[in-house]
């Protein structure tokens, strides 16, 4: 008996192994076996020849057998062996040139053709090719739109379509609408529609994927909700085909009764971009409360609808729903009560209240709970820590208050922790952490009131790449447990109440991309940093302490560098030479005791440039300035206000070319990761740009020693908001063409020996708010006309000079309107003039102090 029975699982195994080795795996190294005809073997080949193939994604592409060949599918139909499976997958994201070294394997590869269309001609010859995967690669027609071949159409056999992220631009041909035989198609990221009517052709398809499509202006795109019956998958993320397009009645478990995958959303740059007035609150349809009739559901995405109201209680009872996402829409009122298999539920982004339900611990398959970003009130459940799958739970942004429970830390598989910028208090312990020993990303910061104490012996369990422990108290000095994580590639600790020196331990620590230790009491000398070398836009932000003795040339080590703050220390000494070799964005060194004259070689300066308030001597080197500097494209803020400087103002200034050209005011500062804020100081009061740092351009000389004239070149910098000169030696009369610097809304000239009349250009400063040309020699009258005859000030219309005036303009209301529309500046009054401050905060911006 049991003889009988091992050699009936021996037969079992036998003929197992028998259809293993005679199946096709996707990448195509098992086939059938005599191999392909030398029809098809020529026609893959000549695919081959018609790419370009920098990576040899193709290289395996070589002798006789092309069922061996790498991505190649063959199969027996009606006992000969025919290619039926195609797939050459690349990743290129169409992003422009990789940002990484070439060996590093984040890098893009993928194949290319420059006559796409001739290229797939030769499919054709492939009469049994049903699954064809020519995903992320780029395939464009030299100069043309770069659209999808029309001859797609003619392969018939396809079953398998995915032509997805390969750098197709124009419309989708309606020909693929002969495909009857399709199953899957997916065409995401792949140009846009006109009319939709060819999706009705496809009566077998079962999964459409969509996304990035721009179907905004498609007629009769309502064939892709209800034409397909057979649809298990609709994914349509990002078309421009909301929620509402179902109309306020639809049901669609009546069309798409098979359907487990549903995605709608929307996109989030376009409604980003979108004005105010051009949003339209969307209330919860009925529609959506139909959804809860997909019994079948498994995958829902309603992200970016505009969806307003209560989240329908329909959909909790969705029992084999495993991802719902309704982020980022306007929803209200409390958190329903959830069924279902839920894997990531992400409602972040709304307005959800009321308090996080206790009932969220029974969905103990969770991996992802996101609830960040809403106005939830009350403590974090402890039923939290029975999600034993959880990896990812934000609660971030909220009103939340009360401790983080201790059961948190019985969370094994959490990678991510995020309970940043609500109100929680109590004391932070190493029981929080218990079995946190995969870890990587934690952020409590923002919690005024939440006290982290650990024993400076404890060494935790996880390797962190990123701490944001800021705006909270931290115990015991600087933490000793840092020098056991590895890993690290963003260290926050501002606003911490750290004091005492760097340790020495700190010098020897792994390179760390992002260092944020401002606003402390940390002191000492600056050589106990880390010295390693990241690969790109590092960013090193020490302001705020009392940091003492010399910049360390050791910094000049960190040529990756992008942000260097050392604003408001103690530091003395001049400023390495070696600085001119590290291609700073920004680099402030502010309210220090730094002396010495100002570095000549300074040529990488790109965004911002701060000495203010130092005790530098010698020459602006006006003819010896580095054409470099003078060149640099996105130089927007230039402040040595506060020093010894002396010499004329160098001409070159006009050559700042991102101070005169829109076109050059780019995102790359907030590209690199920072989220940076300024603030300009002016009568007293301070005024903080974030969200349109791109678009503030400020040049900031004053309170030094400087002579000679006014450079005419200045007035070609026609983007400044901010000019300060005030307190110099200056001489000479004011630009006659001062009025070319249409965006000025600061303009300070006081303090000088300037001579003759206020040219009367001058009155076409349409955005002025603040003029002060007061204790200088100037004579005549103000000019008369726009702005200027806002002046207040009786004594200004004085027959001859006007010594002591400041004129401060009081806005209309229409031209308050339009400059607030150029800075996007939310108060009545806009004040310019002194000190920039930038702050590191990953994805979010920085609290005003």
């Amino acid at each position: 008996m049991g003889n009988q029975k091992s050699s009936g699982i021996h037969l079992i195994i036998v003929v197992i192994l028998f259809f293993v080795l005679n199946s096709y795996t996707c990448l195509g190294s098992t086939n059938v076996s005599l191999g392909c005809s030398k029809l098809e073997q020529q026609a893959l080949l000549k695919f081959k020849n018609t790419m370009w193939d920098p990576d040899g994604l193709l290289s395996s592409w070589v002798g006789n057998d092309c069922c061996s060949w790498t991505g190649v599918r063959c199969d027996d139909i009606m006992g000969s062996t025919h290619v039926v499976g195609l797939r050459v997958n690349g990743n290129n994201s169409h992003s422009g040139k990789p940002e990484f070294p070439e060996d590093s394997p984040f890098n893009e590869r993928y194949i290319s053709s420059y006559n796409f269309s001739s290229s797939l001609a030769e499919l054709w010859h492939l009469k049994y090719l049903n699954f064809l995967d020519l995903s992320g690669n780029d395939f464009y027609e030299h100069d043309l739109d770069r659209e999808i071949p029309e001859f797609i159409g003619s392969l018939k056999q396809l079953s398998h379509l995915n032509l997805s992220n390969s750098g197709f631009s124009g419309y989708i041909p309606h020909h693929i609408g002969n495909l009857s035989n399709l199953r899957v198609l997916d065409l995401s990221y792949s140009g846009f529609g006109d009319d939709m009517t060819w999706v009705s052709g496809l009566s077998s398809l079962e999964h459409l994927v969509l996304n990035g499509v721009d179907l905004s202006r498609a007629t009769n795109r309502s064939v892709v909700l209800y034409m397909i019956p057979s649809l298990i998958e609709l994914s349509l993320s990002g078309c421009g085909v909301p929620l509402s397009d179902l109309g306020p009645h639809y049901d669609l478990s009546t069309t798409l009764p098979n359907l487990q995958h549903l995605d709608l959303g929307g996109d989030e740059f376009l409604q980003n971009h979108e004005p105010d007035f051009g949003k339209t609150k969307i209330p919860v349809p009925e529609s959506l409360e139909s959804l809860g009739k997909l019994a079948n559901l498994r995958v829902l995405r309603l992200a970016l609808n505009r969806l307003t109201g209560p989240i329908p209680e329909a959909l909790g009872r969705l029992r084999f729903l495993e991802v719902l996402d309704l982020s980022s829409n306007q929803l209200s009122r409390p958190i329903p009560t959830f069924l279902g298999q839920l894997t990531i539920l992400n409602l972040s982004k709304n307005q959800l209240n009321g308090s996080i339900p206790e009932s969220l611990g029974r969905l103990i398959n969770l991996t992802d709970l996101l609830l960040q970003s809403n106005q939830l009130t009350g403590s974090i459940p402890s039923s939290v820590g029975k999600l034993a799958s959880l990896k990812t739970f934000s609660v971030s942004s909220n009103m939340l208050d009360g401790v983080i429970p201790i059961s948190i830390g019985q969370l094994t598989k959490l990678v991510s922790l995020d309970v940043s910028k609500n109100s929680l208090e109590g004391v932070v312990y190493e029981a929080h952490f218990e079995y946190h020993s995969m870890l990587n990303y934690l952020d409590i910061g923002y919690n005024r009131k939440l006290i982290f104490n650990v024993s400076r012996e404890w060494i935790p369990p996880f390797q962190l790449k990123t701490i944001h422990i800021t705006y909270c108290e931290i115990v015991n000095e600087f933490p000793q447990w840092l020098q056991t994580q590895l890993n690290l590639d963003e260290l926050v600790m501002s606003n911490a109440n750290i004091s005492g020196p760097l340790p020495t331990w700190f010098r020897a620590m792994p390179f760390i991309s992002t260092i944020d230790l401002s606003h402390n009491q940390i002191t000492g000398p600056l050589t106990n940093l880390p010295a390693g070398v990241y690969l790109r836009y590092g960013s090193l932000l020490l302001q705020n302490n009392l940091f003492s003795g010399p910049i360390p040339v050791s910094l000049c080590n960190r040529t990756d560098l992008s942000v260097l703050d050392l604003s408001k220390n103690k530091l003395t000494g001049k400023i390495p030479e070696c600085f001119g070799n590290i291609s700073f964005r920004v680099m402030m060194l502010s309210s220090n005791e730094l002396s010495g004259t100002v570095p000549s070689s300074w040529g990488n300066l790109a965004v911002w440039f701060q000495l203010n308030d130092n005790h530098f001597t010698g020459e602006l080197p006006g003819g010896s300035i580095p054409s470099s500097l003078c060149n640099r494209p996105s130089l927007h803020i230039l402040d040595v206000a506060y020093n010894n400087l002396t010499g004329s103002i160098p001409r070159c200034f006009g050559e700042l070319s991102s101070m005169a050209d829109a076109s050059l005011l780019g995102d790359d500062l907030l590209d690199s990761g920072l989220e940076a804020s300024v603030i300009q100081v002016l009568k007293g009061a301070n005024l903080e740009y974030s969200s349109t740092l791109q678009y503030l351009i400020n040049m900031d000389l004053s309170s030094n020693r400087l002579m000679g004239e006014i450079p005419q070149e200045l007035t070609k910098l026609s983007l400044l908001v901010g000019l300060n000169l005030s307190n110099n030696h200056l001489s000479g009369g004011i630009p006659n063409r001062i009025g070319d610097l249409k965006a000025l809304n600061s303009l300070d000239f006081s303090e000088n020996q300037l001579t003759g009349k206020i040219p009367a250009s001058m009155a076409s400063l349409t955005f002025l708010s603040y003029l002060n040309l007061s204790h200088n020699n100037l004579s005549g009258r103000i000019p008369t006309g726009n702005q200027l005859q806002t002046l207040t000030d009786p004594s200004i219309y004085a027959a001859i000079g006007f010594w002591g005036v400041i004129g401060v303009l009081l806005f209309k209301k229409q031209w308050r309107q339009k400059l607030f529309m150029f800075v996007d500046v939310t108060m009545d009054k806009i004040h310019v003039a002194v000190a920039v401050r930038v702050a590191k905060i990953m994805k979010r911006g920085r609290e005003a102090l």
